[in-house]
């Protein structure tokens, strides 16, 4: 148990006055703060705080005249849903938490039943509740055998599991919204739960990592209460589009200063991705029976500092809450320091965290609301700005269940608006019909693209200034020093031996010295695989371009309203397929853009669609994104749903969406993709499962050397474990076009020098594991190329036939080459060309003789459905 002294809060110097004043005076005048001038203004007390508070008033009031409703404060009608009171956490504060042992005597299960927990949601929603509040204890199966054996009787894989199958019937049942307290999340865990909640929420609680690190701290021994873990599960709900409550948990222990630090971090979060819908300031209560109920409670006082300080931190745009049970009815003080939102209050159910402290009526909360010159109106779980923003923020799944409760012009709730249950399904319950610029695949060539940009350019993407800050490492690669002669010697020797620092020297190699490394790869790809320059007869078929995912590299994505958006039926992709197969091609490489419309099942369609028109063709599809999608949209894991992809005729898959494997560049390059550890799951499992893949690596942007060796190392050990990768492709950075080059961050792709470099080292760094190097003539062009075989590389990829990716960035150098184009670049590197198939094997004699006969390119004349 933690000595309630060890967590008082610290005794901090009182600012001086001057300090003070001058504080205040910024406030006043509307100067962005710093973390001192926070600290000092969280101390304001009598008459300081009255004028903090003013100022604060202010600027909320003038963010609710510009949202379009000045004078408005709002909450939320709500049931509190306790889905389960197990956790894996210790917080010495908590009393929602308790023990298996407990439940049991107190005649309760390990987690609520389905049916306890629609009993609450329809009384609610008779009540006219329209929030679902969904609170639970962190993992609690990987603390308690109880909760594991619960799960595992009702079948489900995990508490996450049981949180989207119950929120889905709380959507059929009973017309609900729920909103999701599940705790600490992962990124996939977003892209589970996104299709089912409008909105989720974690408390930061406090940023200072002492009170999480050493003993007798009120959250020494909780795993999910490290700062860290906590900040990334708020950046992750905004990389994934979730509207997402936070805030601070006041007086548990932190100072001034520590308490101001976590407020700026909360508004950097806000800032980078627009996705913190409201903050909570809570103040702490001490509770009996635990371990800090000798702790004084948050005085008033700070908890109304707190807010206004906050206040100024968030600007007129961020939504502030103070929960009003705990501020023993001074909801004037509260309005007055600048919160716009009361937070759910239940006519239902009790606050299960604080129990001790009943909701105010509705009826006394309008009355105080009124009191201080406010008017109270409902709003839904999701914020109005979340409600008219929509998409990528609203699911389409989730878009029906909103719209019948919410005012399309305020994005309010409409009070009187009938709870009941609305079908839960998979968009168009199958995939969507053709639409839009279904040609861009040949115009892009010849009309080229709408505009260089989207017209949400400066919101989709996040915040370009923090972004530029974030990135400026990258933008000009350092040199090093380092012993390149030595470091050359070891390559020709034995390759497997170079040590991270000769590596990076290489890496960094120009002149002679990096002539004398493409030498070096050149002879090891020849003894490895001889002379034969390899590639395929394929087809591109990008089924879509719809995608909300805010790739900052992508110029390909496009919302579906934009005049180069497009989607192809299933008839179209089998069509293009059929094409291809006439005039030779061994495979098709099918990839999207993750489109709201389509179902998680529609990769399963489009893979059965191509088998059963031209069953010999090879299925190369769908990104470890794309997989990801599936898999979080039909419910599966990614294990299960690969398993269904391969049933349905998918055979190998490509190794794309890598960009760079760390996620100090993946997090300036994109918002909402992957993360690292999610695309070795993806590819992993694939491999395990006897579906093999290519690996890639996009260079140049703002990355440098030491990513690309880390890049190369991690497919390195990924290949030595599973054998599964065919081949590495590299993929130069094409900027022209590409959102992080015309904000200004990125570098304008990789030079020869660097194309070379990574070429060359991709030999020596992959060898013995990776026999095959391609390179990219849609990147580099013919002359490029050819010298990237002179690098290292034996592989040119395929004919293509269409290619809309690379085109829509800026490429110059067309959407398809022909076989004599290919066999051209092998001979221009003094090399014979080979036709191969996906997985490096002979091309057979038919497939040869029809390639031969049209050149592996479509007839211009060759119709194409939907043109």
């Amino acid at each position: 148990m933690s000595d309630p002294d060890a967590v008082s809060q610290p005794q901090a110097d009182r600012p001086t006055a001057n300090a003070m004043r001058r504080a205040l005076k910024r406030a006043r005048d509307g100067v962005a703060l710093d973390v001192t001038e926070a600290a000092v203004l969280l101390q304001a007390r009598g008459t300081d705080l009255d004028d903090l508070a003013a100022s604060a008033a202010r600027v909320r009031d003038a963010g609710l005249a510009a949202a379009g409703r000045p004078g408005v404060i709002t909450y939320s009608r709500s049931v509190f849903v306790p889905l389960t009171r197990l956790c894996r956490d210790k917080c010495h504060y908590c009393t929602f938490v308790t023990v298996p042992g407990k439940l049991r005597r107190e005649g309760h299960g390990m987690f609520m039943s389905q049916d306890e927990v629609l009993d609450i949601a329809r009384k609610g929603a008779e009540l006219g509740c329209k929030e679902a509040l969904i609170t639970l204890g962190d993992k609690p199966e990987d603390r308690w055998p109880e909760a594991r054996e619960w799960l595992d009787a009702h079948g489900y894989d995990d508490t996450i599991a049981y949180v989207r199958a119950i929120s889905i019937r709380i959507l059929e049942e009973t017309g609900l919204l729920p909103h999701l307290n599940p705790g600490v999340l992962t990124w996939t865990d977003f892209q589970r739960l996104k299709p089912v909640a409008p909105s989720m929420g974690m408390m930061l609680e406090t940023t200072a990592e002492r009170l999480w690190s050493e003993p007798g701290m009120p959250h020494y021994g909780s795993p999910d209460k490290e700062p860290a873990v906590r900040l990334r599960v708020l950046e992750d709900a905004g990389r994934s589009s979730v509207p997402f409550t936070s805030g601070l948990l006041i007086g548990i222990g932190e100072t001034y200063e520590e308490r101001a630090e976590s407020l700026f971090a909360l508004r950097r979060v806000a800032r980078s991705y627009h996705g913190i819908q409201e903050l909570i300031i809570q103040n702490f209560r001490a509770k009996p029976d635990t371990a800090m109920r000798g702790m004084p409670d948050a005085e008033l006082d700070d908890l109304v500092a707190t807010v206004a300080v906050a206040r100024h931190i968030m600007g007129p745009s961020g939504n502030l809450q103070a929960p009003p049970n705990l501020v023993d009815g001074e909801y004037a003080r509260l309005i007055g320091a600048g919160i716009d939102d009361w937070g759910g209050v239940s006519p239902v159910t009790i606050d299960h965290v604080n129990p001790e402290k009943p909701w105010p009526r509705l009826e006394e909360l309008a009355a105080q609301s009124a009191d201080a010159g406010f008017e109270l109106r409902e709003r839904l779980c999701v914020y109005p700005e979340f409600v008219t923003r929509g998409e990528p923020w609203l699911d389409p799944r989730l878009l029906p269940h909103v719209r019948a409760l919410a005012d399309p012009e305020t994005g309010l709730a409409v009070p009187d608006a009938p709870v009941v249950g609305r079908p839960w399904q998979e968009p168009d319950e199958g995939y969507v019909a053709a639409s839009g610029r279904t040609d861009l695949h040949r115009t892009i060539d010849t009309e080229g693209r709408t505009g260089d940009r989207r017209d949400d350019f400066d919101e989709v993407y996040g915040d370009w200034e923090a972004l530029r800050e974030q990135a400026a490492p990258g933008m000009v690669p350092s040199r090093i020093d380092g012993d390149v002669r030595e470091a050359l010697a070891v390559a020709a020797d034995d390759p497997t031996r170079l040590t991270d620092d000769q590596a990076l020297a290489l890496l960094h190699a120009d002149g002679p010295a990096l002539d004398a490394l493409c030498a070096i790869a050149d002879d090891i790809r020849k003894s490895v695989v001889g002379d034969d320059v390899t590639y395929i007869v394929t087809r591109n078929i990008n089924f879509t371009n719809v995608c909300y995912t805010g790739c900052r590299f992508c110029a390909f994505a496009q919302r579906r309203t934009d005049a180069d958006a497009y989607t192809l039926s299933l008839d179209q992709v089998a069509d293009r397929a059929q094409q291809a197969w006439d005039v030779g091609a061994v495979e098709v490489c099918m990839q999207g853009g993750i489109h709201p419309d389509l179902p998680g099942t529609a990769y399963f369609d489009i893979a059965k669609a191509v088998k059963q028109r031209v069953p010999g063709m090879h299925v190369h599809a769908f990104s470890p994104m794309e997989v990801v999608n599936g898999a979080s949209r039909t419910g599966l894991s990614i294990r299960e749903w690969l398993t269904a992809a391969k049933e349905a005729g998918l055979d190998s898959i490509p190794g794309t969406a890598a960009e760079i494997l760390d996620d100090e560049v993946r997090w300036i390059l994109t918002k909402g993709k992957l993360p690292t550890a999610t695309w070795i799951e993806v590819i992993k499992t694939a491999h395990e499962l006897g579906i093999r893949s290519s690996s890639t690596m996009m260079y140049g942007h703002v990355d440098q050397p030491r990513h690309w060796l880390g890049h190369l190392r991690t497919l390195a050990g990924i290949q030595r474990e599973t054998g599964g990768f065919t081949e590495f492709v590299t993929l130069p950075f094409i900027h022209t076009n590409a959102p992080v080059y015309l904000a200004g961050i990125a570098r304008p792709g990789p030079t020869t020098r660097d194309n070379r470099a990574v070429t060359a080292m991709a030999r020596v760094l992959l060898h013995p594991h990776i026999p095959n190097i391609q390179t990219s003539w849609v990147k580099l062009g013919t002359e490029g190329a050819a010298e990237m075989l002179r690098s290292g590389a034996n592989d040119l990829g395929g004919t293509l036939m269409e290619e809309t990716i690379s085109r829509m960035a800026g490429s110059s150098y067309g959407s398809y080459k022909s076989v004599k184009d290919l066999i051209a670049v092998a001979e221009a590197a003094g090399r014979p060309a080979k036709p191969r198939t996906t997985l490096y094997g002979p091309v057979s004699e038919e497939r040869v003789r029809a390639a031969a006969a049209s050149d592996g390119h479509l007839p211009e004349l060759l119709p194409v459905l939907g043109d």
